[in-house]
């Protein structure tokens, strides 16, 4: 111990060694660890043990102690792990002011203990002791630590010890992690010296030297020439020709031996992987008979084939040969195996399926991207032995297993060279058609209790209702692409299978033969499923067709098949259905062969089109299930009858007098109610705005008589008197009379508006309320508006008709319209409703509050809620729905006709006056509106802007841009102000479902806020600009990110919104905004020498040089708020443990902030100055490490995180630090009940698509998908 002792006097007070003050503390530390562990402690007496076990971190002579009760194996488990954090925490927190000497004597420390290990201690201490040793070289390994490899090396060769071994391999795999995954702020700033050690310890001398001969030779750092890529495949070689299963010691190793691997191919040399033959090693452990190995085998070659860059050797080297016999045979027979009871689940086997399927999948995209180099010799390529493989693993029970191979299937089929090849094998081609046309069920509507395989381990893989529905959806679609793929392929065949099996469907409808009843009718039942998955088949199908139709040169074949198809429809069209879902498809279906397949069959588009005129069959009121069916079935034979006039106008035209008589004559007749008759009447519109027959003058002659009567009566004197005051509004909408009601009512003293049943005048009152919307112009208007402009083109004729159409209607429009709108937002301020007393104004909200069923959070299933809601019609809850609804209908209406105006460019945009009513009519009283309603203003503002011409931003937007930014930023933070302090008060029962309602709600308002925002802000966005500007070469506008940026009215509160933005509680939003706002720092380093980037840089940059300039007053007080305020907000959220998973990106623009911005200013380093225990010299030396040109973006980070660590005594490090686990390799058990963390592949399948920022034409948004409202449930 003398040399030992020697070391450690150097730890202490510089030069004493064992003293008996030294020893003195031992005794305490022992006491009150005694105190920590024991059971039977008090609190307080516990809590001042912890705080003397912390204060002694922070002694000078800790890690003398550390070391004295860790090397001593005499001492308990518990000491020595508490001795080895003092360790822990002195090179941690204390490295920075060691001297050289200090330094190395505590790195002898850890060399020691690890010198010192044995089988007999226990696992955590070794784990510990390795990360000691890791910190030591994080921190000086290739600077002052240049012998570290020999010395693992010299561990490495103890002989007999499995126990040396695996803390060298703990070593290397918390290394390799550490330098090449993990976001060490020590690793980030020496990254480039510790990540080519690592590459040069790892990787066979003789590899590099033939992979890069001309590289430059890195640190002297390597002891031998092997490499430990090497030096463990030829371990884990010997622990696999062991007994793996009954020798624990030898089980343990090869799994560490495998984790190090895991972490390890994702970077290392392919070459080095081909050198080594550690491929084949791994493959003998899959065969292990123990799981742990194989599972731990499995995660390291996923780890190697998840890479998707091999060049054509490392393909022929590394993939090629796991498609030979041998090793397609071994992974079929462990996918076989891995197969599960969905009744008694082998988790273990499940996760092995799970991954092995994500690695066959890899080896499928390597097939698909290196055809072109896949050997045509049967000995080294089993090629249907893999088609075989793939088919089994896509016919898997779990559609989780299956879902990566399906995947593949997509990828293979659609490849030019291999998806003949395969189409030509009957052995594949059935079956996977006949697999995924079986899966295309709606299996979220099949019931709880369904005793089905596949349904059981879906609510087995799944947590939520949402993530199930987006899987399906994910699966569906994948399934949909396969049959699309075969039918293109084999288009004959695969149409006559599908169409056969779908007939059968059709003619065995009913279930055991029994009556339909209305009275028990069901939206789920098996029936409607399984006609609804038949349909979904077809029309994956159909599109196959379109391809092949496009390719194919044979014009008599293509006759014979549409004669067959056409057969086939005919059949379909006699078959005759009570269910109205099931007939809804069947229309469906209808209008796709007739306008896809049957597009030259004007004689079958006829016949369709008889069927829909037909097709509208009674509703039984008092089968409330049924109606709703019925409703729906109405409502698509409208949208089908739509459908059918933009696709086949030309052919319609032929028959359009007929058919116009046979509308007048049902208007006529008074039986159409309001939107049945604008549908037949946009119907006759549309045939002829879209047919390519008649000329543009005829067109509009034709159309004008639709579009004269409506303009008329926007012209109506009492409609213009009435919309002049809010009062007349709510006398024209009958919203007096309903104050009125609810006062005579008083119901704020009702608790359940629903159990009180409307009498007579309030039935009455209900239906006057209804029936006034259908003498406004507003759904006329919203109906021509939308057929005129919805999916035309700019260049096209029918374009040119919509603008001539409406240019001057327009001005009789929109005054009427801003006052609509302005008066439906105003109704949302409870101030307004001046017919009820003031105690009465609370209700306004409740009102006025939309109903939801947000799936995981509302009780009970979605058709319960609307069961509720239709049952409450007829009480003063319903009341109230019918009195939002009037409301909503008018807002709206309001917005979809904004939207189409928008489209028709400067016969909307030009007008001069438009901009502040507009602003003034859609923004000044949004502040009331709730948080989803608010989601379709910013929809609609996002038009506004997409839509305008850029020589008229400079006119249009600025109003529009300022009072948008300043309403979301004071309506949004004012929420997430009131979510917080609601969730400090503890809520249960219905009043924290609303809450969760609500918080829900927020963040998606959030989203789509945050969204907008990196919309308008992305250097990439294209302008939008009409077709004169574009031939003025000469004239250049700025992009809209220059746009908003160098306009103060509008960048003052955007950049306030965005600074808020990084401040709630939203880590989507929050990473968002974060990366928004290093994008435009660079944009606000202008002076009155000009910007620090020259215009050539931005050039280079693919940024287009900014013709409306920031001025640069506005720039250097910009730059003071960001450098300030924004720095202030980014250091408050790194110190919530909220922002954990964030710290990075929050310290990324810190530095970007500093470094931009520090020849124009000092405050970001005033700011860090100014924070408690900041050392001044610190913070200069790390700005001066930051502003060299060699440093690295993630370096500039890491010293940002660095000079942050221990502010407050909180490690930002540590406050980071997650349970680190390498998938199935983790050594931590998962808790019990908790599911397996998924891989990134299988978390991305559980995740809708991100829909395109360019949003829909009826202003809805992805973001808010998952709710279902009542916007129309009680529309007349």
């Amino acid at each position: 111990m003398a040399a030992n002792t020697s070391i450690n006097g150097i730890m202490g007070s510089g030069s004493a060694g064992v003293d008996t003050d030294n020893m003195a503390v031992l005794p305490k530390i022992h006491e009150a660890l005694e105190v920590v562990h024991s059971p039977y402690s008090s609190n307080d007496s516990r809590k001042d043990a912890q705080l003397f076990l912390e204060d002694i971190k922070n002694d000078e002579k800790a890690s003398f102690y550390g070391f004295h009760l860790a090397f001593d194996k005499t001492q308990s488990p518990v000491v020595r792990h508490y001795a080895l954090s003092l360790l822990e925490h002195a090179i941690k927190h204390k490295w920075g002011d060691y001297t050289q000497e200090q330094a190395v004597a505590l790195r002898n420390c850890v060399l020691e203990l690890s010198q010192d290990v044995s089988r007999e201690d226990p696992a955590y201490l070794r784990n510990k002791i390795a990360l000691l040793w890791v910190e030591v070289a994080k921190r000086s390994w290739a600077g002052e630590w240049m012998d570290m490899d020999a010395m693992l090396v010299r561990l490495w060769e103890v002989p007999d010890s499995s126990a040396h071994k695996e803390l060298v391999l703990s070593i290397l795999e918390m290394l390799s992690d550490d330098i090449f995954n993990g976001e060490d702020t020590v690793v980030t700033i020496r990254e480039g010296v510790l990540s080519k050690a690592s590459v040069e310890i790892f990787t066979p001398a003789a590899v590099l030297a033939d992979t890069f001969p001309n590289r430059q030779a890195g640190p002297d750092v390597r002891c031998g020439n092997e490499g430990w890529l090497s030096r463990i495949t030829d371990l884990l070689s010997q622990c696999l020709s062991g007994d793996v299963q009954n020798n624990a010691e030898l089980r343990s190793c090869a799994v560490r031996a495998l984790a190090v691997f895991y972490s390890l191919l994702p970077w290392v040399v392919p070459n080095a992987v081909t050198a080594t033959q550690c491929v084949p090693v791994m493959c003998e452990g899959l065969r292990a008979p123990h799981i742990e190995v194989q599972k731990a085998s499995l995660e390291a070659m996923h780890s190697l084939y998840y890479r998707s860059s091999f060049v054509d050797k490392e393909f022929l080297d590394l993939v090629v040969p796991l498609y030979g016999h041998k090793y397609i045979n071994l992974f079929r027979q462990l996918f076989e195996w891995s197969v599960v009871d969905p009744e008694d689940i082998d988790d273990d086997k499940y996760q092995f399926s799970k991954k092995l399927s994500e690695l066959i999948s890899f080896l499928g995209a390597y097939m698909d991207r290196r055809f072109n180099v896949l050997p045509n010799d049967s000995d080294r390529v089993d090629f249907q032995g893999f088609l075989h493989l793939l088919l089994l693993i896509t016919q898997s029970q779990s559609l989780v297993v299956s879902i990566p191979v399906l995947v593949t299937w997509t990828r293979l089929l659609n490849n030019k060279s291999l998806g003949p090849n395969i189409a030509d094998i009957p052995a594949f081609i059935g079956p996977l058609l006949e697999c995924c046309s079986s899966r295309l069920v709606r299996y979220e509507n099949l019931p709880d209790d369904t005793q089905d395989a596949t349904y059981q381990l879906l609510f087995e893989d799944t947590d939520t209702v949402p993530e199930r529905h987006a899987f399906l959806g994910n699966y569906r679609r994948y399934s949909s692409q396969v049959i699309e793929s075969i039918v293109h392929l084999k288009v004959t065949d695969a149409m006559q299978h599908i169409l056969g099996r779908t007939e059968n469907v059709l003619e065995h409808v009913t279930e055991n033969g029994q009556a339909f009843d209305m009275a028990n009718y069901s939206r789920t039942s098996w029936p409607i499923l399984r006609v609804d998955a038949q349909v979904t088949v077809i029309e994956a199908a159909l599109k196959g067709f379109g391809k092949w139709r496009r390719q194919q040169s044979q014009e008599q074949e293509i006759v014979t098949l549409e004669e067959s198809l056409e057969s086939w429809c005919n059949r379909l069209l006699v078959m005759k259905f009570e269910d109205p879902l099931i007939r809804k498809r069947i229309l469906q279906l209808l209008v796709a062969f007739s306008v896809m397949a049957l597009d030259r069959n004007p004689n079958f588009m006829l016949k369709v089109l008889e069927h829909i005129l037909v097709t509208w069959p009674a509703t039984h009121p008092e089968h409330r299930v049924y109606t709703e069916a019925i409703k729906e079935l109405q409502a698509e034979s409208m949208v089908e009858l739509q459908r059918l006039a933009s696709k086949m106008p030309d052919y319609l035209l032929d028959v359009y007098d007929q058919i116009e008589a046979k509308v007048n004559e049902m208007i006529a007749s008074g039986t159409l109610d309001e939107k049945r008759q604008i549908t037949y009447q946009t119907f006759l519109f549309t045939i002829v705005h879209r047919t390519t027959r008649l000329d543009q003058a005829t067109k509009a002659q034709k159309l004008q008589n639709f579009i004269n009567p409506v303009v008329a009566q926007w012209q109506n004197d009492r409609l213009k008197q009435a919309l002049s005051s809010y009062a007349g509004f709510c006398e024209l909408m009958k919203l007096d009379k309903a104050q009125n009601y609810l006062a005579r009512k008083q119901m704020q003293n009702i608790s359940d508006w629903g159990s009180v049943d409307l009498d007579d005048e309030g039935q009455a009152l209900q239906i006057e309320l209804e029936e006034c919307q259908t003498v406004l112009p507003l759904r006329p208007t919203k109906s021509f508006l939308t057929c005129s402009v919805d999916k035309v083109d700019k260049d096209s004729d029918p374009y040119q008709v919509s603008c001539a159409l409406w240019q001057d209607g327009f001005p009789a429009i929109l005054p009427e319209l801003l006052n609509f709108l302005n008066h439906a937002h105003a109704s949302h301020t409870p101030n307004n409703w001046t017919g009820l007393p003031p105690d009465m104004k609370s209700i306004v909200e409740l009102v006025l509050t939309d109903r939801f069923w947000q799936a995981g959070i509302s009780e009970g299933s979605k058709d319960d809620f609307y069961a509720r809601v239709l049952d409450k019609k007829h009480t003063l809850e319903g009341l109230a729905s019918t009195i939002r609804g009037t409301i909503r209908f008018v807002r709206e209406s309001c917005y979809a006709i904004i939207y189409c105006m928008t489209r028709l460019d400067v016969h909307f945009y030009g007008f001069s006056e438009l901009p502040g009513p507009l602003a003034h009519a859609l923004l000044a009283n949004s502040f009331s509106l709730s948080a989803h309603q608010l989601i379709n203003v910013l929809n609609l503002v996002r038009f506004l802007v997409d839509n305008c011409p850029v020589d008229l931003q400079d006119h249009f937007l600025p109003p529009i841009l300022a009072a948008c930014f300043q309403q979301m930023d004071a309506r949004i933070n004012s929420e997430w102000m009131k979510l917080d302090q609601q969730q400090a008060v503890k809520t249960g029962g219905d009043a924290l479902t609303e809450e969760m309602k609500a918080e829900s709600i927020l963040r998606q308002l959030t989203y789509a806020s945050v969204v907008m925002v990196a919309d308008f802000l992305d250097p990439n966005r294209i302008p939008h600009s009409t077709a004169k500007d574009q031939g003025e070469s000469e004239v250049r506008y700025p992009t809209l990110r220059e746009f908003c940026l160098s306009h103060t009215s509008i960048v003052e509160p955007l950049l306030m919104f965005c600074t808020h933005a990084i401040r709630w509680r939203d880590s989507r939003c929050c990473g968002m905004m974060l990366r928004v706002f290093r994008s435009i720092i660079p944009d606000f380093a202008v002076t009155e020498a000009g910007p620090s980037r020259s215009v050539g840089a931005k050039q280079q940059q693919n940024i287009p040089p900014c013709i409306v300039s920031i001025p640069p007053s506005t720039a250097a007080a910009i730059r003071e708020y960001i450098s300030s305020d924004v720095v202030k907000a980014c250091i408050t959220s790194i110190h919530e443990p909220y922002f954990v998973e964030l710290q990075k990106e929050f310290a990324s623009l810190i530095a970007t902030i500093v470094v931009t911005y520090h020849h124009l200013t000092t405050t970001a380093r005033d700011v860090l100055v100014s924070l408690p225990n900041m050392k001044q010299a610190d913070i200069d030396r790390g700005i001066e490490h930051m502003m060299r040109t060699e440093t690295s973006s993630r370096s500039q980070r890491g010293i940002i995180l660095q000079l942050l660590g221990d502010l407050k005594g909180v490690s930002v490090s540590e406050m980071g630090k997650l349970s680190k686990s390498i998938g199935m390799l983790s050594t931590r058990k998962p808790l019990s009940g908790k599911r397996p963390v998924r891989s990134k592949m299988a978390q991305d399948f559980m995740t809708a698509p991100t829909p395109n920022n360019g949003t829909n034409n009826n202003g809805q948004d992805g973001a808010a998908d998952n709710l279902e409202g009542v916007a129309s449930l009680f529309d007349s």
